[in-house]
């Protein structure tokens, strides 16, 4: 029996998932290099000027986002984090990098005790600025995930413009991801060494 393209497409997903994997595992110096990736999504002028921004924290082999979830509240912005909520994604206002604790799967997530406070639930649509997770990227924006949708279906409720910031090191940026009709795109892929803005005249800032 003959796959179906999608089938074909999924497949292809699976074998570049456990690619960027193995690669994101063997990347050396993985905090320094994420300190460097933040430190340039604080220049961007999406950050800049987002009063409402959503970022993942950063567990294990990711590019970790402590210090810009910090230093974002330090300045005065609206920081969301999100967290699994009956298998979709949901959005919680954080204070405090001491709010989150371990939750399943090795992540870290708002405490359970705190998520059913009304001013802590934030929407969306009220966000000015998504930063992303992504097993890989590429040039145009393309984003490999996990294969859950999760985030793909938290984008697909936020407002079309809102500004999407995926965050990788350089080595989990490939060269071409299949694309199916429910993946989400970037605006922005950032690595240590540029940043790829598929839709600008110069799609690629080398830094």
């Amino acid at each position: 029996m003959n796959a179906t393209p999608e089938e074909r497409q999924w497949a292809q997903k699976t074998q570049l998932r456990r690619l960027a994997l193995r690669r994101r595992a063997a990347q050396p110096d993985k905090p320094a290099l994420s300190e460097r990736i933040c430190a340039t999504v604080k220049t961007l002028p999406e950050y800049r000027q987002a009063r409402t921004i959503c970022s993942y924290v950063g567990v294990g082999t990711e590019v970790l986002t402590r210090d810009l979830l910090g230093e974002a509240m330090a300045v005065g912005k609206q920081v969301t984090v999100p967290y699994v909520d009956d298998k979709r994604l949901a959005l919680f206002h954080l204070h405090d990098l001491a709010e989150l604790a371990p939750a399943p799967f090795d992540l870290l997530e708002p405490r359970v005790e705190m998520r059913d406070q009304p001013a802590r639930r934030i929407q969306p649509r009220a966000v000015d600025l998504f930063v992303v997770p992504g097993l890989a990227f590429d040039a145009s924006g393309a984003r490999l995930g996990h294969g859950q949708r999760y985030y793909d279906n938290l984008l697909r409720r936020a407002r079309a413009e809102t500004p999407r910031v995926g965050l990788a090191f350089a080595c989990q940026v490939l060269p071409r991801l299949p694309v199916l009709e429910y993946d989400v795109s970037m605006h922005a892929v950032v690595t240590e060494g540029a940043v790829y803005r598929p839709h600008a005249s110069d799609k690629h800032l080398t830094l």
